[in-house]
Formats: structure tokens, sequence, C-alpha cells
């Protein structure tokens, strides 16, 4: 896909769920749990021991029936090894040039993180599919978002932080392309104890709030 399709495909989910566990196949298992749940979208943060591995066997796994993508990409390097293991978007914690060119040059979506005005701007001219708008929850949350989208209509935005069950909607209606989740959907105490049936049943319950808040947009739209 190129990166417009795959930008697309993620703004057509919704949610990119973040998945950050202590092993390999703790974040492989969640994928296929979150997967059973309905999303078709997933994050492998490289914080995760053996990360790169996870991501192979994912993408080997799953194949074109769910959009990979890799998050806590500090550097090209580690995106180029991400990207030929699979990836097909990159999440980065902060803005950073040579990280970016490299997911332009292979067609790839990049979504770097930022948070002011200033940074939001820097990383949209820099190349940005998205920009991670983090840690937003400390920030106003929708709020926030509804506040960026005013002199940045242009710009997509993936509010991550503060994202759960009863603000995802809002964020959505605020203005947001798509949300990051993560320890609300994902959390270490489910994955360790092998409880990926509570992933997927969180999973269903995060698409059924996007398929509330989309049903409300729509109906404001056309009244």
């Amino acid at each position: 896909m190129t990166s417009k399709e795959i930008l697309a495909f993620i703004t057509e989910v919704g949610i990119v769920p973040i998945v950050r566990c202590s092993s390999a196949e703790g974040a492989i298992r969640t994928v296929e749990a979150l997967y059973r749940g309905g999303i078709r979208a997933a994050e492998i943060t490289m914080t995760v021991p053996g990360a790169i591995r996870a991501l192979e066997k994912t993408a080997d796994q799953f194949g074109d029936k769910l959009v990979l993508g890799a998050g806590t990409v500090l550097d090209q390097e580690t995106a180029r090894a991400c990207m030929l293991a699979g990836a097909e978007f990159f999440v980065t914690p902060s803005v950073r040039a040579s990280t970016i060119e490299m997911a332009k040059r292979y067609s790839k979506v990049i979504c770097p993180g930022a948070l002011t005005p200033t940074e939001v701007l820097a990383a949209w001219e820099a190349g940005a599919d998205a920009v991670k708008i983090f840690p937003c929850g400390n920030v106003g949350g929708a709020k926030y978002i509804k506040a960026l989208k005013g002199p940045f209509p242009q710009i997509e935005m993936v509010p991550t932080g503060g994202v759960n069950l009863e603000t995802i909607g809002d964020f959505l209606k605020a203005g947001a392309a798509a949300c990051g989740v993560g320890s609300e959907l994902v959390d270490n105490q489910s994955v360790a104890a092998g409880k990926f049936d509570v992933i997927e049943e969180r999973a269903r319950q995060y698409l059924a709030a996007i398929a509330r808040a989309r049903s409300d947009m729509k109906t404001a739209a056309a009244g």
C-alpha cells in the first residue's frame, strides 16, 4: 500500500492500539486478540524485548489483513529495521527529520510525536503524514485537539494519552483522525496473566464506541 492508502486505512479503523508489554510472545498474542476483537491495526513498540521478531512474526501471520506499525521509533536505523520486518507505519515520541525522511523514501506512514502548536507545525512541515499529539490527556484531552484543529485543520492528528472508552468519542468529534490507546486497552496485567480474552472484548467495546461517535457526527452534520 502507498502511504495515503495506509493512512486512510488507519483513519477508517479509528484506533491504533499501542502494544507495549514485557515479551515478544506477549505482543504477538496481544495483536491476535485485537484482531479477533475486530481491530485491524496495531502498533508494537520498540520497548518490547524482541520487538523486531514480534513484528516479523505478526506480519507473516496476518499479511495484508492487518496494518502493522512500529512505535517508539527513535532513529532512521530502527525505522529501516522495522520496515524490513513488516511495519507499514512508524510512530515516534518526537520529531526527527532523518526518521521522517526514511519513511517517506519508502512510502510508509510516519506519525511523529508533538505537543505544542510550534512542534505540531514543525512535524507537519518536515513531512509527517499525521502528528501524534502526546501526552494529550495532560493538556486538556479532546478540548486540546479541538483547539489545535482551529489553526491547523489540514493536519491529521492522532491523540495519545488520556484516550479511553469514555473519551474516545469526544476525541473523534474534536477532529482526531484516529486515536492511540495504550494501557486502557492493552494492560500488562492481562497480558502477563494470559487473559487475552479480556483484550479481545475491550477491542470490541472500543470499536462500538467509535461507531457510536461516528453515528452522532453524521447525525449532527445532517441536522
